[in-house]
C-alpha cells in the first residue's frame, strides 16, 4: 500500500506491508512518518469541522471543532450529534458544547465568537 505523510511539510511518499501482523514502512524521513502510517492501518483518526444550528439572531449556524482527534469511526456519531445540538445564547469562541467525546477525552467547541446581533 502506498500513502503520503502529511504529518510535516515533507510529504513523503510512504510504502507500506504488512505481513505475519508486522507493519513495515519505508519511504519516510523522520520516524513521524511510520508512527504515522501505522496509525492510519491500525487507527485511524481524525479532527473534525462542521455547524451547529443557533436561534440566536444573526447566527443560523455557528462553526465547531474537535479540540483534538477522534476515531476516524465515530465522524458519522458526530456529526449526528452536531445535527441533535442547538446553540439558544451568545457564546465566546472555544465554549466547550460536549466534553470528552466519545470516551476519547476530546471536546467540541465554537470556533468564532457570537455576539447578539444588532436589529
Amino acid at each position: 500500500m502506498e500513502m503520503v505523510c502529511i504529518v510535516c511539510p515533507n510529504g513523503c511518499r510512504l510504502t507500506v506491508t504488512r505481513q505475519d501482523g508486522q507493519i513495515a514502512v519505508s519511504g519516510n524521513k523522520c520516524k513521524r512518518g511510520e508512527s504515522f502510517a501505522v496509525g492510519e492501518l491500525t487507527h485511524p483518526t481524525r479532527s473534525v469541522t462542521g455547524s451547529v444550528r443557533s436561534t440566536v439572531k444573526g447566527y443560523p449556524v455557528v462553526s465547531v471543532k474537535t479540540d483534538g482527534e477522534i476515531p476516524k469511526d465515530k465522524i458519522f456519531d458526530l456529526m449526528s450529534l452536531c445535527r441533535d445540538l442547538t446553540i439558544t445564547q451568545p457564546l465566546p469562541i472555544g465554549t466547550v458544547l460536549v466534553d470528552d467525546l466519545f470516551g476519547t477525552g476530546v471536546r467540541l467547541v465554537t470556533t468564532r465568537d457570537m455576539e447578539e446581533a444588532n436589529e
